[in-house]
């Protein structure tokens, strides 16, 4: 959202399009003054944001911008373009992480992504979740993630014998061989391998490991651990992969296989169980000439439609031990906010006297950056950090919700937009 934000701008090849654009009468759509306005506009605005890798829950803003409205309204598409896919891509990955229990997971999903532009940001977003490595070079180049994979079974079907395709592997990559076994049948894949694997041993080197990528991987992968380790190999990895997520991650373990490393590819993704993230972007208060602020909200048939108003800050409490004890939403036009909580789930919590720490964190000022951005590596650990700190959590009874002060203007803003039957 950053990079995007600081380098917005309208080229010459953007301008003549909008200029070529007709109206119902066949006049132009955009008068030039308004087309030469359009090529200076720059952002120029303030943004906070929650930093990256931070753990967010519905109804919270993960992000505010303040600017004018222009600026404002045209860059709504493309921060939720980023934003909600990144997020979701993200939190698809920390599940994942979750379900193998330590194990690493490798993101192999380019070639189903959604687009090349889509995989680049899905490999970036699965890192960032607590993903070990992917299969995009490109996005290994462009972002930093460590490059993993295996060769394809193409490579093996293009010679005459499995055994012909590992030994060539081995001898173009005799520190980095792990050989995807399953092209005709698993089994006797795994014991080429193991017979390249001891020529390799045999050369100084050594075999790093095999995939699995079809059939019943927990009864295939018992199986290859007992061949690898009569052999000798008892330092090559087995990879799983095929159609891989968290439940069937979860059951595969309980099932005893002797997986070492997941490959997940279309299901992490395209988060598949769940292919998109409902962020939006609203209005939340408009400043008038004289500088004073007017909440905003939108209306909605469907409650959990309707917008929260004012200027929103999320306000996280923490019990003496650092734990998270609760979230609140709260308005930051009222400048006396009180720490009572009206929960989403119909309690009311008061935070008084708890530690708490505001998440949005001013990130542009005068469309400026105020300081260098965290570093990939950097969020990743935050964002490890923060489901350790939640691991202890019950959800059952942690406070998500609007402050008092909040949630009443809320409900007095619907009252006045409700119009009686």
């Amino acid at each position: 959202v950053v990079a995007w934000l600081t380098q917005w701008q309208l080229d010459a090849s953007d301008l003549d399009y909008l200029a070529s654009l007709e109206a119902a009468d066949g006049t132009p759509l955009f008068e030039t003054a308004f087309l030469d306005y359009l090529s200076q506009l720059r952002f120029t605005g303030h943004l906070e944001a929650v930093p990256e890798g931070t753990i967010v829950f519905p109804h919270q803003p993960l992000l505010r911008v303040e600017a004018p409205i222009l600026q404002a309204q045209l860059v709504e598409t493309a921060l939720l373009n980023v934003l909600n896919f990144q997020t979701l891509i993200a939190t698809k990955a920390a599940r994942l992480v979750q379900a193998a229990q330590g194990d690493p997971i490798l993101e192999f999903g380019a070639r189903r992504a959604q687009g090349w532009d889509g995989g680049l940001s899905a490999s970036r977003a699965a890192y960032l979740g607590g993903c070990a490595g992917t299969s995009n070079v490109l996005a290994g180049k462009r972002y930093g993630i460590p490059v993993k994979g295996t060769h394809s079974h193409s490579w093996v079907m293009s010679f005459e014998t499995e055994r012909a395709a590992f030994e060539a592997y081995a001898a173009a990559f005799p520190q980095q061989s792990l050989f995807l076994v399953d092209t005709y049948h698993s089994l006797e894949g795994v014991k080429e391998a193991i017979a390249v694997g001891q020529q390799l041993k045999a050369q100084g080197n050594h075999l790093l490991g095999i995939r699995l990528d079809s059939g019943d991987l927990a009864a295939l992968s018992i199986q290859a651990r007992q061949l690898l380790d009569a052999a000798g190999l008892q330092d090559a990895a087995i990879v799983g992969s095929d159609g891989l997520d968290e439940n069937r991650i979860r059951q595969l373990k309980a099932q005893g296989a002797r997986i070492d490393i997941w490959g997940v590819g279309t299901q992490l993704v395209t988060a598949a169980d769940q292919p998109s993230l409902g962020a939006v972007y609203k209005l939340g208060a408009l400043q008038n000439a004289a500088g004073h602020w007017q909440p905003k909200l939108k209306l909605s048939d469907t409650p959990e439609k309707i917008s929260t108003p004012g200027r929103l800050q999320i306000r996280r409490y923490a019990l003496s031990n650092g734990q998270p004890f609760g979230d609140m939403v709260w308005n930051t036009l009222d400048p006396t906010p009180s720490a009572q909580c009206h929960s989403f789930d119909g309690r009311t919590v008061v935070a008084e006297g708890r530690d708490y720490q505001d998440l949005l964190q001013p990130i542009l000022t005068g469309g400026q950056l105020l300081q260098p951005l965290p570093t990939l590596e950097e969020s990743r650990a935050l964002a490890q950090a923060q489901q350790k700190a939640f691991e202890t959590v019950d959800f059952q009874w942690y406070p998500i919700g609007l402050e008092a002060q909040l949630s009443a203007l809320k409900m007095d803003l619907i009252r006045q937009h409700t119009r009686p039957i």
